[in-house]
């Protein structure tokens, strides 16, 4: 039987014995011998046993659109949570495989970019809109903190016990600063073991960072003790982040060919300083005049060593032999591209030749732009320059934090059978969002239920409960693809830890403020937004100026997740401060 059969037998049972059922009051009364106990007299009622006062007769809960089941117990509430959490993390698994099935048919770009971010926080934007939408104002006043607890906790478990899960599972040995692939040989060193990502990866942070403005913007009237403007506040903190999520989504869009144009560009700058390289090799490092000029006497000199058939022009097959001698084992290079471009560089005439005047100009250009990237330093005892030798490092290092043409490649490979996974991917994406849609409401109102019977606050219950629902596959999702041990795997996975909180703080955000605006809810969430400011804010800058994570960083994400929960507890509970 599988775990779906189990479920459903489980609903049954419970639809079974939520039935309104009736049993004899039987009271304690002393024995009328006084000699034998009746095993009822002698019993007491022990407080820490209670949760909570028996439940009076006129005390009943609301079946969810009228059918489904509803209890007022602690267990069965707990039950509840826990099935329709359980349905929840079926909506998100099936959106997740959905939206993967989608992108092997039309690729990234308007999908990836679009629709995947979007439909990764469906499931949180569902729970938040119903748990603001539920009967009168006060109703919903009072459920809506089951939603502030859930984009709250999801936030901070992204970036603290999923982020350092990730870092411990894809730790490699670090050399040089950079982790080596597939490497583990340090075992748990905090230092000599951690993970590498591209620069896209601390882009991807610091637009996270970014996101948090509108969440400044809704807190300002009451940092400044202002009771008249945060209506007003709530409609533009709204307005921004709708603005920030469509520009969001457009970046997302064009991203893959950006990241393709950096990468040509790296390439060709890869491509620049080895030329200058073998050339400086080849000219025993009189390249260059004593006062750091380009000889050009040595350059025409070389220039005649590279036309073969001395005919006084280079064809494109000479200069590809020129590459082709080089070799450029560093970069997965494309050499009739690469000749192209030197072409393009240096053929100022445009007859497809590069003459020996156009080749002096070429280089003596390219040497120039190596002084200012890479600095003229002296060789002490040559008396040679070795900026060049700079500017070939600094574009090795270019090169691998923009990460492989994998990452960026458009072109989506030729897959068996397109129509019937077209059929697959949209109906898996049908069958997620009606899962979130339908069980989004009975799942705050088990939440709320559970609060009222244990007197334990329903943002805690959301803060740290259903995050693992909603969550849940993606942060199994995350921590397998970062097992892999590359860094482009790791790069992937961080990107989609930072992407899933910025479409919390927009997305998710947006739908918040709009419940709030319309039905006239009152903002009183100081607390939350402080621990979401802090999160991000602390996660978004250490990954903003960095590519490297030691073992030892994931520390800092673990003391973030009790940190959170404490401050949230202190401030609210403890001062009261709203």
């Amino acid at each position: 039987m599988t775990a779906k059969h189990y479920l459903f037998l489980f609903l049954f049972i419970f639809c079974f014995s939520s039935f309104p059922s009736h049993a004899r009051f039987i009271t304690g009364r002393p024995s009328p011998t006084g000699l034998l106990s009746d095993g009822i007299s002698t019993v007491k009622n022990l407080p820490y046993l209670l949760l909570k006062p028996p439940v009076s007769a006129e005390e009943s809960c609301e079946q969810s659109y009228g059918f489904l089941p509803c209890t007022t117990t602690v267990l069965g509430n707990m039950f509840l949570i826990i099935v329709y959490g359980y349905l929840m993390y079926l909506a998100a698994t099936y959106l997740s495989y959905g939206s993967e099935l989608l992108l092997e048919i039309l690729g990234p770009g308007i999908v990836g970019g679009l629709f995947l971010p979007m439909l990764g926080a469906l499931p949180d934007a569902m729970l938040i809109l119903v748990s603001g939408l539920s009967g009168t104002a006060e109703t919903a006043q009072s459920q809506v903190s089951v939603g502030m607890g859930l984009l709250a906790g999801s936030t901070v478990m992204l970036l603290t016990v999923i982020w350092g899960s990730c870092i411990i599972v894809g730790r490699c040995d670090l050399h040089d600063s950079v982790a080596i692939d597939g490497t583990n040989t340090k075992g748990f060193n905090l230092k000599e073991s951690g993970v590498s990502t591209d620069i896209w990866t601390c882009y991807a942070a610091r637009i996270m960072a970014i996101s948090v403005i509108p969440f400044l913007i809704v807190q300002l009237p009451q940092a400044l003790s202002s009771t008249s403007g945060r209506h007003l506040a709530v409609l533009i903190a709204l307005i921004i982040s709708l603005l920030m999520l469509v520009s969001y989504c457009v970046y997302q869009v064009f991203q893959p060919w950006i990241q393709r144009r950096r990468l040509a560009f790296a390439k060709h700058k890869h491509v620049i300083s080895g030329i200058l390289r073998h050339l400086k090799k080849h000219a025993l490092g009189r390249l260059l005049t004593d006062d750091g000029e380009p000889d050009t006497e040595i350059i025409r000199k070389l220039f005649e060593t590279i036309d073969e058939n001395h005919d006084g022009g280079l064809s494109p097959s000479e200069l590809r032999a020129l590459i082709i001698g080089i070799r450029f084992e560093e970069i997965d290079l494309d050499q009739d591209d690469a000749v192209s471009k030197v072409i393009a560089d240096f053929d100022t005439s445009r007859d497809n030749l590069v003459q020996e005047d156009e080749f002096v100009e070429g280089i003596t250009k390219w040497i120039n732009e190596a002084k200012q990237t890479g600095g003229a330093y002296l060789e002490s005892n040559t008396g040679t320059f070795k900026f060049i030798d700079h500017f070939h490092q600094q574009t090795k290092r270019e090169h691998a934090l923009l990460g492989s043409e994998e990452q960026s490649d458009e072109v989506v490979e030729n897959v068996e059978n397109p129509r019937w996974i077209s059929i697959k991917a949209v109906l898996m994406l049908l069958l997620g969002t009606l899962i979130a849609a339908a069980f989004a409401d009975p799942l705050v109102d088990a939440v709320d239920n559970f609060s009222e019977a244990t007197s334990i606050p329903s943002f805690f219950i959301s803060f740290i409960a259903l995050p693992l629902a909603t969550n849940s596959s993606e942060a199994v999702s995350a921590i397998i693809f970062a097992s892999r041990k590359k860094q482009r795997t790791a790069s992937l996975t961080f990107s989609e830890l930072y992407g899933a909180v910025t479409m919390n703080n927009v997305l998710c955000l947006s739908v918040f403020l709009a419940l709030v605006y319309v039905r006239g809810l009152t903002w009183d969430f100081s607390s939350e937004v402080l621990v979401i400011l802090i999160v991000c804010v602390v996660m978004g800058a250490f990954a903003s100026f960095r590519t490297t994570f030691p073992l030892w960083t994931c520390s800092v994400a673990y003391i973030l997740y009790p940190f959170s929960l404490g401050l949230v507890y202190v401030l609210d509970y403890v001062f009261g401060w709203s």
